[in-house]
């Protein structure tokens, strides 16, 4: 079978620490980069700061995060390099597939992310059910813009 979707390219890295701040030095005061969006959210466990590396439909985003409460879940500082989220150009299609295929997905579905984009996550680690995951990384896949699929989907296709 087709497989009714593609990635298109990394759309963000993010990099958790119990304390911000030095990930802040380093990728704000030391590389220059600039915050765009400061985000907090109790319920995913998250303080972070949303970092832009690029311009345009090329730009990837940095986040930089710690956790509102250290002791709850989820950890947001372990491992340190939290997770990568993928441009995809068809959210719902690739989940659909990727489920019927075994894929292990955190609990939620598909939501709203901090990025204002449609998410969801493949989970790091397989169980019985799901034989397919993310090998021990946690992997955002974000549904892509019509700007960044138009861009990115022919640069991916060999279009120019």
């Amino acid at each position: 079978m087709t497989r009714p979707f593609r990635v298109l390219g990394i759309q963000q890295v993010a990099l958790g620490a119990p304390d911000r701040s030095a990930l802040h030095a380093l990728w704000v005061d030391t590389f220059g980069l600039s915050a765009k969006i400061v985000y907090r959210s109790e319920r995913e466990n998250v303080d972070e700061e949303i970092l832009d590396l690029g311009r345009g439909v090329h730009a990837v985003e940095i986040d930089l995060m710690q956790p509102v409460d250290p002791a709850a879940r989820p950890k947001v500082d372990a491992p340190s390099l939290n997770h990568i989220g993928l441009w995809v150009d068809d959210l719902p299609k690739a989940v659909d597939w990727l489920e019927a295929r075994g894929m292990r997905f955190t609990p939620g579905g598909i939501r709203r992310a901090a990025s204002g984009h449609d998410v969801w996550f493949i989970h790091p680690r397989p169980d019985e059910a799901h034989p397919l995951s993310g090998e021990g990384v946690l992997i955002e896949l974000v549904q892509a813009p019509e700007d960044v699929i138009q861009a990115l989907g022919a640069t991916e296709a060999g279009h120019e």
